[in-house]
């Protein structure tokens, strides 16, 4: 199966629909199975004690996941989460940007399921979290019988 839309096309996806987070990610790679994006940590994104918070994270990982999707299925900015199980394993390094992985399990016709693993930028063999997401697809409209 081929890509329905490149890194380039999910980027200004992301500017179009969701400009209040687009300069938040960028993709760092991406391949028929899933994607690697980046969180440019900011303070903004952070808790008290400099960890970056766990809603952070989980917009990460959501994210990811949704832009796994669209680079499948094409722009369904209807696709939705119907959910999410993250588990936070360890506290992200300070001072770096996280790095999230995603892995596409099931792309059907109304629902997909993936996974997604958290790291602090430089340590890749270490994950700061893991993330099981399912997404919902729209029904796609019938042609009109003529």
């Amino acid at each position: 199966m081929t890509l329905a839309m490149d890194g380039t096309a999910l980027a200004q996806f992301m500017e179009r629909e969701f400009p209040q987070l687009a300069a938040d990610f960028v993709i760092e790679r991406l391949a028929e199975q899933g994607l690697l994006l980046r969180l440019r940590v900011e303070d903004r994104h952070l808790r008290p004690g400099g960890t970056v918070s766990g809603p952070s994270m989980f917009a990460l990982a959501d994210c990811a996941f949704y832009l796994t999707i669209l680079a499948r299925v094409g722009p369904e900015a209807l696709a939705v989460t119907t959910s999410c199980a993250i588990d936070f394993l360890r506290r992200p390094e300070a001072g770096r940007d996280l790095l999230c992985e995603t892995r596409l399990l099931k792309l059907g016709r109304a629902l997909v399921v993936g996974d997604a693993l958290i790291f602090s930028e430089g340590d890749e063999a270490a994950p700061v979290a893991r993330a099981s997401l399912t997404y919902s697809r729209p029904p796609r409209r019938e042609a009109a019988a003529g």
